[in-house]
């Protein structure tokens, strides 16, 4: 493990939720800031952005039950309603009633859950701005690596062999095809990320995990039903060189929702944003509160 990863391992505590041990970052001070992060790999993803939200936030990141740092049970179920129960039960812990959001790719649809259930009257907690990164808000549009359906959209014993067979070339092969052509990982990132997917035989519930990505369709008109209709300030920032959910994913935001915020970096930005433009995501998402709020 790379002295970086190490480092984050140790800045983190656990919390239980359903009797198992979920990793989270709480650094920072004012408004809760509540970061979700993406699949497959865990809250990580945002350490460059970190160090500016913690100089006005409050920041907590917490790895989803089966990724990251986290437990990482086999036998569980996983759900959108699962992960947002987490989040609940984290708040609690915390006694935080009001929260911004920062999401990206899978946390995205977990913030779609989260909202749908706060615009039905779930009003244990106040949501006071919601910032998507890059990720499949709509699944018309969302184009699928071909490794995401291979492992994912097979017949269950398929997902489960590929996932214990995929190699570490494949994996990085699949993350860099989305990110964009001049914002190319490192090779330790790469490093990094395959060590958090393996932690604690992580890759062998690859399959499991990725099968929320196509779970969304029965979800499509509830979710997308609240953002139409929800009065908490929204904005996507979004690298439009993401084949997955890139400028088509922006502009259908820009076609679905009302008085859409929507926040293009450069042409050459691609899925990981925050990573690869981390930056101008920050400049971006302060001036969305600055403007909203």
């Amino acid at each position: 493990m790379s002295n970086d990863l190490a480092n984050w391992l140790d800045r983190g505590i656990y919390f239980s939720y359903v009797n198992r041990k979920i990793f989270y970052i709480d650094e920072g001070q004012g408004d809760c800031l509540l970061i979700f992060h993406g699949y497959p790999y865990s809250s990580y993803d945002f350490k460059l952005v970190l160090p500016e939200l913690t100089k006005k936030f409050r920041v907590i990141i917490p790895d989803m039950l089966g990724m990251g740092f986290s437990d990482k049970p086999s036998s569980h179920h996983y759900s959108f309603e699962d992960h947002v129960a987490m989040y609940s039960s984290l708040l609690q812990i915390l006694n935080i009633n009001e929260f911004h959001i920062l999401a990206h790719d899978l946390g995205n649809s977990v913030v779609q859950e989260l909202l749908a259930q706060y615009e039905e009257g779930d009003h244990k907690f106040i949501v006071k701005s919601i910032a998507f990164l890059n990720g499949g808000l709509f699944t018309d549009v969302y184009r699928p690596r071909l490794i995401q359906i291979l492992l994912s959209q097979s017949p269950t014993f398929i997902g489960k062999s590929l996932s214990k067979l995929i190699t570490k070339k494949s994996i990085e092969k699949a993350t860099c095809s989305v990110f964009g052509k001049n914002t190319q990982p490192s090779k330790e990132l790469l490093n990094d990320f395959w060590e958090i997917l393996n932690y604690n035989d992580g890759k062998s519930l690859a399959w499991k995990i990725g099968r929320l990505v196509f779970d969304k369709d029965r979800y499509q008109h509830r979710w997308i039903n609240a953002m139409q209709k929800t009065k908490v300030p929204m904005c996507l920032i979004n690298g439009p060189a993401d084949p997955n959910s890139g400028i088509h994913m922006a502009n259908r935001f820009m076609q679905l929702i009302p008085n859409a915020d929507v926040r293009l970096l450069a042409n050459d930005i691609g899925h990981w944003p925050q990573i690869e433009d981390s930056k101008e995501v920050i400049f971006s998402y302060y001036d969305f509160l600055k403007q909203k709020l």
